[in-house]
């Protein structure tokens, strides 16, 4: 067998490449002559010269060539055919291998007049017929009765000439001209061939019995001894005849067109013989693929189930959407007497293809769950299709290179050649979504687009793969929770779902911004989330007040992240000293906080005041407020004993008219009688700041940025920088080392050059003593310094903008 193989089938040669050895290479067809010339094959001279090459199924390319073809060879029956294809992994041809092929066909006896529709041209060979006087060739006449001998005298020092029989003329072609129109002829000893391709300017569309023929009506002359001698060459083939109905290919051909049938009277059908792949069916094979081959007094009929034995599905893409077409490659060959021709033997050979249908795909889920592995099949696909890729969260890689992802792919291959491929990826993935359902409850999905190739088109589509398993692996977050003197603490151990869930305490979204803003502590190390809170904070609930301290709560709820439903909470609560909330300071100032308990809403504590209701709170929150006043004012009460001094007041909280408070909050500051502390105090007068010069090792940077933002900064390789005269230039100097917060640098002088050296001539000031210069046209502009990522030290840098200038000398540019 080998990558070739030729078959004889009639007046036509088939020789079949294996795809599998000429698989993502180049070819290049030629037909070798008798002389060992080796003429390139392509469209034009292929359909000339009674050559056809075709894609028959997704494994084989098909050549074919006619018995009568330019350069076979034919000799007693037998005719010979070399080719030569050159193979090539690139398209220049480049380092190409080179396969011969030749073979040989008998094939006889011929009909008086063989017609041939090949795909790409249409081919009449009738028979030489030299009548017995020269009287009976002048009488002869024309299928429309013109006298042949007129068109033939005008050129009788030709070998031959064709004449075509159009509606409004008859056009004569010499055979050179009729070459360079594209048509093909031939002549043996006893044969006269015309060829015709589909493509040529004489062709005409005719309809019979309601099909439609390309057909040319043709005359032609030639030169046999002394006589000038004619055969009537007209050709037609069907176009069309083809309809679907009920899954069912309907082929019909008309038995006997006029066009063929000029001149004759009485027809008698010889033979009625149909097939696939040039190959004849008999009744039985025939009943046993369902085929129906029938025919009546003017046509005849063929019926293919789409699908079956014989013809192939081919994956198509139309707008995107994946489908295939049936197509079949039948031939008919029907062979009938007249009382004009004799016999005459008609092949059509005709490739069906049926409308595109659109396949529907299955994906199918295999999950493990107990090896907690995504299984996912997705055909079935022709043997022409092949996946190339796969996009994951949007980047898109090679089929070979999915293993790095954690994806393995392998394909599966069923009896008939379809095949499927088989998608396997651990739930722990990073591109298998997780989501949280609900108790233990977790949604592993895959959503991955699988992109396909339909080969030898190369034209591509997509598949959405999306599945998805429900397992209960769900570990939700899990917190404990504490107080020290001042402070609430929550701690969060994360679970394996909650990577995406957000902190809220009440309503508000716990950020790091949000966070910092009011003095919280938010911390996430990716194990765990750590919360503190003040006690006396806005977000802290105050439940009761009792003698041994003050309960206090911090309720932390967590929300996904997409939709904000709450999925856990969290709380803290502790009790704290009431010494929390009252400062006695030594110089008499009492700082006093009250709270807003839970359960007394109605409460405008904006509106507390102390017994001395004009004593209002110097700072309020949403829950706190502060007084911040001295022991004499207030309305505070004094008491004395032997040791101590006990200061009273009360916080108070009146409805509008009326004299009885609804809150009361009472404290009291005491103060030791005697006390005695020792202080030892010097006094030293401290002498005033100064500055020393002194000599140290710096570092010092200058460097050019492009813009004044002082974001990004020409590095070495942009070098030399062009910039036109009035443009921005923007310089940072920097102090590099050491890096000492009490440092200052100060630009006292910066002049520019013409050259790379400093002391060179001329040179133009830019800084004078930390100043611009006041002789400048453009000013130098000095720029402040702010905190950043970069800049730890502002002071440690200085800014300046130039304009771009040059050094002249009277009108004339100094250059270096």
């Amino acid at each position: 067998t080998g990558p070739m193989n030729s078959e004889c089938l009639g007046n036509l040669l088939r020789i079949t490449l294996s795809t599998e050895y000429f698989v993502d290479k180049y070819l290049s067809f030629a037909v070798v002559d008798q002389s060992g010339v080796a003429w390139e094959l392509d469209e034009v001279m292929a359909s000339q010269c009674g050559y056809t090459v075709t894609y028959s199924n997704w494994s084989s390319i098909e050549f074919r060539a006619s018995a009568l073809s330019c350069h076979s060879h034919l000799e007693k029956d037998v005719f010979t055919v070399t080719i030569q294809i050159k193979v090539s992994r690139t398209p220049d041809m480049k380092d190409a291998a080179t396969h011969l092929k030749s073979a040989s066909c008998h094939y006889g006896p011929w009909s008086p007049r063989e017609l041939v529709c090949e795909s790409n041209y249409m081919e009449v060979s009738v028979r030489k017929e030299i009548p017995q006087t020269a009287k009976d060739f002048v009488q002869d006449e024309l299928e429309d009765g013109t006298p042949a001998f007129p068109e033939a005298k005008t050129e009788e020092a030709s070998i031959w000439q064709i004449v075509f029989h159009q509606p409004e003329e008859k056009k004569a072609l010499l055979v050179s001209d009729a070459w360079g129109a594209g048509y093909g002829l031939n002549t043996t000893d006893t044969r006269v061939l015309l060829r015709i391709p589909y493509t040529v300017e004489q062709i005409q569309l005719v309809e019979d019995q309601g099909i439609t023929f390309s057909a040319v009506r043709s005359s032609i002359f030639y030169k046999q001894q002394w006589m000038i001698l004619m055969v009537d060459t007209a050709m037609a083939c069907p176009v069309d005849g083809v309809d679907y109905a009920n899954k069912t290919i309907i082929w019909t051909v008309p038995k006997y067109i006029q066009l063929l049938s000029a001149g004759a009277t009485s027809f008698k059908d010889v033979l009625i013989e149909a097939g696939v792949d040039l190959h004849k069916l008999s009744a039985k094979e025939m009943a046993s693929r369902k085929y129906v081959l029938s025919d009546d007094l003017n046509a005849i009929t063929m019926k293919i189930p789409i699908g079956a034995e014989g013809g192939y599905y081919k994956t198509y893409v139309n707008s995107g959407q994946h489908g295939a077409k049936y197509t079949i490659n039948l031939f008919l060959e029907h062979q009938w007497e007249d009382n004009k021709w004799g016999l005459t033997k008609r092949t059509i050979i005709r490739e069906i293809e049926t409308p595109f249908e659109h396949v529907e795909l299955s994906i199918t889920n295999n999950s493990n769950l107990s090896a907690r592995l995504m299984n996912v099949t997705v055909g079935t696909f022709l043997p022409d299709v092949e996946l190339v890729n796969l996009t994951i969260e949007g980047v898109t890689v090679a089929v070979r290179e999915a293993i790095r992802h954690g994806y393995l792919i392998y394909e599966i291959r069923y009896a008939n050649g379809s095949k499927a491929y088989v998608i396997q990826v651990s739930f722990d993935a990073p591109s298998i979504k997780k989501e949280y359902l609900r108790a233990d409850m977790r949604a592993h999905t895959l959503n991955i687009t699988l992109t396909f190739m339909i080969h030898p088109t190369s034209e591509t589509f997509a598949v959405l793969v999306t599945a998805a398993c429900t397992t209960k692996d769900a570990v939700l977050p899990r917190a404990r929770g504490y107080c020290d003197g001042r402070n609430l603490h929550l701690i969060i151990t994360h679970g394996n779902v909650d990577q995406d869930w957000l902190p809220f305490i009440s309503d508000w979204h716990l950020t790091p911004e949000a966070a910092q803003k009011y003095n919280y502590s938010l911390r996430d190390n990716g194990s765990h989330l750590a919360v503190s809170v003040p006690f006396l904070s806005s977000h802290v609930n105050y439940e009761d007040f009792h003698t041994s301290g003050i309960k206090a709560s911090l309720h932390l709820t967590l929300k996904d992240g997409i939709t904000f439903a709450n999925r856990t909470d969290f709380s803290v609560s502790c009790r704290f000293s009431p010494s929390e909330l009252i400062k006695c300071l030594p110089n008499g100032t009492v700082v006093i906080t009250a709270v807003k308990f839970v359960g007394i809403s109605d409460v405008d504590i904006s509106l507390l005041v102390l017994r001395d209701r004009e004593c209002k709170p110097s700072l309020v929150t949403e829950k706190t407020a502060t007084f911040k006043f001295n022991v004499n004012t207030c309305g505070t009460n004094r008491k004395f004993n032997s040791t101590a001094m006990t200061y009273e007041n009360e916080v108070l909280y009146f409805k509008s008219g009326s004299d009885t408070p609804v809150y009361q909050l009472k404290f009291a500051c005491s103060y030791a009688i005697k006390q005695t502390v020792d202080v030892r105090y010097e006094s030293k007068k401290n002498p005033p700041p100064s500055v020393k010069p002194g000599f140290g090792s710096l570092a010092l940077s200058l460097k050019l940025f492009k813009e004044k933002s002082y974001s990004d900064s020409y590095q070495e390789l942009e070098y030399p920088v062009v910039k036109y005269l009035s443009e921005a230039l923007y310089f940072e100097v920097e102090l590099l080392q050491p890096q000492d917060a009490r440092l200052d640098l100060n630009l006292n002088d910066c002049w520019a050059t013409n050259s790379q050296s400093q002391d060179s001539l001329p040179q133009w000031p830019i800084l004078i003593n930390g100043c611009a210069n006041s002789e400048d046209s453009y000013r130098t502009v000095l720029h402040s310094v702010d905190y950043s990522s970069r800049v730890k030290f502002p002071q440690h840098l200085k800014r300046f903008e130039v304009r771009m200038f040059t050094f002249v000398r009277g009108t004339a540019l100094l250059q270096e």
